[in-house]
């Protein structure tokens, strides 16, 4: 079995040195050290006496001897550290874990007796009171079923659970601490309540038990086959693959590849109105991904939006890295990104300048780009566009986890093994980011229910992952989550041009979204401050995805802020914005088309410099 320390989701810091594996049975140095801690103990006290413990090794080697731990990206031994942590903590701090404990033992009692006055409350036909009505309206999708509240067991197994995990992160806590060891140890705390709870067995979900029972046991069956499919193909199904494929019922906005080079295939849209704005757009979606997210079915298609709205929309899709790829570096993809792309552009359409969009990742290449344009006086774009995407990468959330000076250290390993790093190591880090949403609710819906994954292209396109070139997301990992060096002027250098994101002084639109676990709308926010143009920042509803993919006609919100004075803080601004129903996109559309020119004749689709080489959504998009 591959070893731990070769996954992202085992973190080197939560773990004993590979060299130092002591001797003797596992636990035979679980009270080495105590002795030197005080009331007073840092959490680098704690690491120091007890990082080197062979238990945590020993987890570990158990873990993947288990073949769940492909289908399962949980760090076992990460979480062993953290509960190590919890019950150090207890013994420097008994008062406090004797008040939190004491206070768990009053409120499960009061659950108790709360749940049991509920079910003879309705045995008699009468309502529930009001903290009933609480316990089912706190929006916890594991507990949705109506079991939860109505039956009194499930009721207190439910409620024991949440007031358990709630005592646990209180006892670790630490006023006032706020640093990147404290903030692991949350993130594996929160992991292992996630994998502990109630709903994740037979027997403690009533949904499972009523459907094994309704079934004959068929449900039962049907889900051990899904977990033997899963364990040979060694990933945790979320999806029904053969419910989708782009070209067929994904990416169907029509349009022709008219440009295509060692990193991507450059896709121009066929105008879908008699006139079209003059200034065209380029779209740079993430790497991570393919393009498709902001192409997929007609009725959620950014791409059609824009395109229907009379925009002359253009597409990167980037090539999926492989080993031959190692030694592409950053520069390459500006160069053959964002400013081939340009140049073909203009010259498609006879523009001076266009207007461009960098969504994630692409949004922090964009950044540089156009840093490094302003450095040479270079006014080939004109308007730009920033979804979800980090120039200043103080706060990350928890995606900080992964990302430290050892994470990138065996992030890097990795790529120097393969010459790339493989798709699946980067979907578990997001995954995790939120476990119980992609992780935990696909293992009930496939094993404990025995259903057949969903059919939802969203998800699709999730699992859709691509590579990602070692020397790029190397440069990359170094010089933003570790040094951050983006936001210092002049630290970065590219192709003989150092850079400053004060110099960049076109107007900008950017996005947040407000439940984002990967670009924290905060540091989304953040641009308004770092730029020297004029920027309107829009926060969505909703998270990294979902929140952007929100075509008009659906649900969702948006806040803007149309205040005088720039606001000195995240905080500031949302206290000082306005909501508006709807899809951010019609607000959008109005910023870009003032930015886009007078409407005329449709460009000609590709020149006689620029063929069509075949048609959209192009062969990039469907290598694997």
């Amino acid at each position: 079995m591959e070893d731990q320390t070769k996954r992202l989701g085992s973190h080197p810091a939560t773990r004993p040195a590979a060299t130092d594996r002591g001797t003797g049975w596992p636990f035979g140095r679980w009270w080495e050290g105590a002795s030197a801690l005080t009331p007073q103990a840092e959490p680098g006290d704690f690491i120091a006496a007890f990082a080197r413990n062979p238990m945590l090794t020993s987890i570990d080697k158990i873990w993947n001897a288990n073949p769940l731990h492909k289908v399962v990206p949980i760090d076992w031994a990460a979480i062993a550290y953290a509960l190590r942590v919890v019950w150090l903590r207890t013994l420097v701090r008994p008062d406090r874990a004797i008040a939190i404990a004491a206070e768990f033992n009053v409120n499960a009692l009061r659950s108790a007796a709360n749940a049991w006055s509920d079910a003879t409350m309705r045995w008699w036909g009468e309502s529930q009171d009001a903290t009933a009505a609480k316990r089912d309206s706190d929006g916890d999708k594991r507990f949705a079923a109506p079991e939860w509240r109505d039956n009194p067991a499930f009721s207190m197994l439910k409620d024991l659970y949440l007031l358990a995990s709630e005592s646990l992160l209180r006892i670790v806590a630490r006023d006032g601490a706020n640093d990147d060891e404290e903030q692991r140890i949350n993130f594996h705390l929160r992991q292992f309540i996630s994998a502990m709870s109630p709903s994740l067995m037979l027997f403690g979900n009533p949904v499972a038990l009523r459907r094994a029972v309704e079934s004959g046991g068929a449900s039962l069956a049907d889900g051990l086959r899904n977990l033997l499919d899963d364990v040979q193909a060694g990933r945790l199904s979320m999806v029904d693959a053969t419910a989708f494929a782009p070209g067929r019922n994904l990416a169907l906005t029509p349009g022709k590849v008219v440009h295509r080079n060692r990193l991507l295939e450059l896709i121009q849209y066929s105008p879908a109105t008699a006139e079209t704005h003059a200034i065209p757009i380029l779209i740079l979606p993430p790497w991570i991904n393919k393009f498709y997210i902001l192409d997929m079915q007609p009725k959620n298609s950014m791409v059609k939006h824009l395109v229907d709205q009379g925009f002359t929309v253009f597409m990167a899709s980037w090539k999926n890295p492989d080993a031959s790829m190692e030694d592409i570096a950053i520069e390459d993809y500006m160069r053959l990104g964002p400013l081939e792309a340009c140049d073909v552009i203009r010259e498609i359409t006879g523009q001076a300048a266009i207007n461009v969009m960098g969504y994630c990742i692409a949004g922090t290449l964009l950044a540089m780009t156009l840093a490094w344009l302003a450095a040479k006086q270079d006014r080939r774009f004109n308007a730009a566009t920033f979804i979800v995407s980090l120039q200043d990468f103080s706060k990350v959330g928890d995606t900080a986890v992964f990302a430290d000076e050892s994470a990138v250290d065996l992030i890097e390993q990795q790529m120097l093994q393969r010459g790339y790093l493989d798709s699946r190591e980067m979907s578990n880090m997001f995954n995790l980011l939120r476990p119980n949403d992609l992780i935990w609710s696909n293992v009930v819906n496939n094993y404990l229910l025995g259903q057949a994954p969903p059919a939802f292209d969203l998800l699709y396109w999730n699992s859709d992952g691509t590579r990602m070139a070692r020397a790029a997301h190397s440069w990359y990992l170094r010089n933003t989550y570790l040094e951050n060096n983006l936001i210092q002027p002049n630290k970065v250098r590219l192709d003989g041009e150092t850079l400053d994101l004060r110099r960049i002084e076109l107007d900008v639109y950017a996005v947040g979204a407000e439940k984002d676990h990967i670009v924290p709308w905060e540091g989304a926010w953040r641009i308004t401050q770092l730029l020297g143009g004029a920027v309107r920042f829009v926060l969505v509803s909703s998270g990294h995805i979902a929140g952007i993919i929100n075509p008009p006609g659906g649900k969702g919100a948006y806040w803007v802020n149309r205040s005088a004075t720039p606001a000195g803080s995240a905080d500031q601004w949302r206290d000082a914005a306005v909501q508006r129903k709807g899809s951010w996109w019609v607000d959008w559309d109005g910023w870009l088309a003032k930015r886009s020119g007078g409407r005329a004749a449709p460009p000609r689709m590709g020149s006689a410099t620029h063929p069509a080489l075949n048609d959209a959504p192009g062969s990039f998009v469907l290598e694997k």
